[in-house]
């Protein structure tokens, strides 16, 4: 009886062993969120907090807050940043394609790297970047142009002019026009819209008293005059307005 006992005993123990080994070998696969995804986006046409890049021809950034505000041909890839949710902002972004609906009728997203969204417009970009780059390069300081604060001026050199550009830490021609802007002795302000949405409504209303719409990036205010993308002529311009204290 003894030994009889003693055999069941052993024979539930075992059971209980493969049980539980049976048990912790079947996990959900989706129980360990992968590093290289970002969780689910569920984003619809009338979704409220939104921020929506799409990118032109030319490789131009463009902001607008509603789906329906991109144009046709822009509308297979485009990012989107949820305004009071972090994911997306950092590292790893969503890009939506707003041609393709699921059943409950939102749009399908895919992870991205910062990197390969950026790839998206360089591409773009590099044939306008280039034709610009030589009218990016100061010319030769002379004695026409090398009044403090001016155009041409040596860099460092002082000045009262104040510019604020509105932009993101992946926009590139954002940075071109800082670094183009304090070669020219110009005090520089940049505005993160994607991080503040205190920037985002400065940015929309400076716009709107402009007379312009949804716009690129970067949107550049010098002392009052608001331009939108990167271009060294129209910034000379407004910095020779401002130190002649026109009207902007």
């Amino acid at each position: 009886m003894t030994r009889l006992v003693v055999s069941l005993l052993v024979a539930l123990a075992c059971l209980s062993c493969r049980s539980s080994e049976k048990t912790d070998s079947v996990k959900p696969a989706s129980a360990a969120p992968r590093s290289n995804e970002l969780p689910p986006l569920n984003v619809k046409a009338d979704s409220p907090n939104l921020l929506i890049t799409w990118i032109d021809p030319q490789g131009d950034f463009h902001v607008v807050q509603k789906p329906a505000d991109v144009p046709s041909e822009a509308r297979k890839q485009v990012r989107v940043v949820v305004t009071d949710r972090e994911a997306g902002t950092g590292e790893l972004v969503y890009v939506a394609n707003l041609n393709e609906t699921t059943p409950d009728g939102s749009y399908r997203a895919k992870t991205f790297t910062r990197a390969q969204w950026d790839e998206l417009g360089a591409s773009r970009r590099k044939a306008r970047l280039e034709a610009l780059a030589p009218s990016a390069v100061p010319p030769p300081a002379s004695s026409a142009s090398s009044a403090p604060g001016t155009p041409g001026a040596p860099k460092g050199t002082p000045s009262k002019v104040v510019a604020v550009i509105y932009g993101a830490d992946w926009c590139k021609p954002c940075h071109e026009a800082a670094d183009y802007l304090k070669g020219r002795g110009v005090t520089v302000i940049q505005k993160n819209i994607e991080e503040s949405e205190s920037a985002q409504a400065e940015m929309r209303q400076k716009l709107e008293r402009a007379g312009r719409g949804g716009a690129s990036i970067p949107v550049i205010d010098v002392m009052g005059q608001i331009l939108v993308g990167y271009s060294p002529s129209a910034l000379d311009r407004a910095v020779q307005a401002a130190q002649a204290a026109k009207p902007l």
